[in-house]
């Protein structure tokens, strides 16, 4: 039986979080130079294309198929090209059927004791499908900041392709697919309610291999690097916190109490987060920048992400502004270490990512979300986060590693000196984001 309510804000979920990309987009154009604007944004929107097919043949079954080997990945044959994903019921986003008073019904209407005898009811597997597609699209989209300015473009695809089915399948199998080995670790499982590990951290990791292997833009620390249209990144961060509603409250896979919950909590913490860094700044730099009030912005919305279900609203709060100091703190040790990280991917998502899957282990409550955490008398669930947030991060970097060195050995990573300096727009796409004199 499906659920049209549910249905309807999956739906609309499914939407807000394939508009974050474009969102993306326009953050990351903003911050580059004008001579690169279209090549950054280029690297978002092709990721939606690239993704999707790869997601549609067999990024889904090795994420969401049944556990193939040892809670790792998931059973390429079981979705492939979509086999057995259709309008009904599938095995994610289901549940049984109860009334307003808590009863268990049957098809039929009738209430029985047994919930085993339960109808079920849910989204339309296809549904639920696409929903993680749009997940799966944003994550290698994040780490594109790390390299801006200097990547070509071909490589950059086989990358993204790569990546996509060796990294993010595996790890979105291990914490949210059928018998994933972070579901059951050490009998309650790693917390992650729509992604800090399985997005950011994940993410986050991989920017770290990319700005090394990538090496320093030229210039970077004797030129002017300095964002070309602030408007942008202002934009895009506003497009991310508006699309983020669907990325966190639609984890819930149900319009109900937790989405409701997910949503308020996604929120504060990124208001929280938000006021924190322009505070910082205005305290330590003398003026409260635009750009740091965006990224405080997207420090919350990555910070709550992991938590968002499971922590009440003064808690979220907590939250934001553990982002707002910490991913600032990363920000400025990244500037002084002189890595290129272009786009502070590190800084904001890996860092904040992690910080939030942490922070999950402590404010967990088992009345918001059945998952308890230290408040709630559950120390060993910070034992549990850290493990999977250490675990994400490892193997997202030693495989994001081979593949970028493979490629670097041999099709080469990196556009040349001349290239460069005449800006990727052009020598990456014979075009430029910018026309002037006609």
């Amino acid at each position: 039986m499906i659920d049209s309510g549910d249905t309807a804000w999956m739906l609309t979920s499914t939407a807000l979080v394939m508009f974050m990309t474009p969102g993306l987009a326009f953050f990351y154009a903003g911050l580059v130079r004008n001579k690169n604007v279209l090549s950054t944004m280029m690297h978002s929107f092709i990721v939606i294309g690239l993704v999707s097919v790869i997601w549609v043949i067999v990024g889904y079954s090795l994420a969401f198929g049944s556990d193939w080997f040892w809670g790792l990945i998931g059973n390429p044959a079981d979705f492939f090209g979509m086999k057995d994903v259709g309008q009904g019921l599938g095995p994610y986003g289901t549940r049984e059927l109860v009334n307003e008073a808590g009863q268990y019904l049957n098809a039929a209407g009738e209430v029985v004791t047994d919930p085993e005898d339960a109808a079920a009811t849910g989204i339309p597997h296809v549904l639920f499908m696409v929903f993680q597609m749009t997940f799966a699209i944003i994550t290698p989209a994040l780490i594109t900041g790390a390299f801006a300015e200097r990547a070509k473009f071909g490589p950059l695809l086989i990358f993204m392709a790569l990546w996509s089915l060796l990294v993010y399948a595996p790890v979105a199998h291990w914490v949210w697919g059928d018998g994933g080995w972070l579901q059951d670790l050490w009998g309650g499982g790693a917390l992650d309610f729509a992604g800090g590990t399985v997005v950011h951290v994940n993410a986050g990791a991989a920017a770290l291999v990319a700005a090394v292997l990538y090496g320093r833009r030229l210039g970077y620390g004797q030129e002017p690097m300095q964002p070309h249209n602030i408007p942008f990144v202002l934009l895009g961060a506003a497009i991310l916190w508006f699309g983020w509603f669907g990325f966190n409250a639609g984890s819930a896979l149900t319009a109900g109490g937790s989405a409701a919950n997910a949503f308020t909590t996604t929120f504060i913490a990124t208001a929280g987060a938000m006021v924190t860094w322009a505070m910082l700044s205005w305290m330590l730099a003398g003026k409260p920048s635009a750009v740091g009030v965006a990224a405080g912005a997207v420090a919350g919305l990555v910070a709550i992400t992991p938590a968002a279900g499971f922590v009440d609203v003064m808690p979220a709060l907590a939250i934001g502004v553990g982002a707002g100091l910490f991913c600032y703190g990363a920000v400025q040790l990244r500037i002084r270490m002189r890595l290129d990280d272009s786009l502070d991917v590190v800084g904001v998502h890996g860092v904040g990512g992690a910080w939030g899957a942490f922070a999950t282990g402590i404010f967990a409550v088992a009345a918001v979300g059945g998952g308890a955490g230290l408040i709630d008398d559950n120390a060993g669930q910070l034992a549990r986060q850290l493990t999977g947030i250490g675990a994400v991060f490892a193997y997202s970097f030693i495989v994001t590693f081979v593949i970028l060195k493979v490629l670097d050995i041999t099709v080469g990573l990196r556009v040349d000196e001349e290239a460069e300096r005449v800006g990727v727009d052009m020598s990456e796409h014979g075009e430029t984001g910018y026309v002037f004199d006609v």
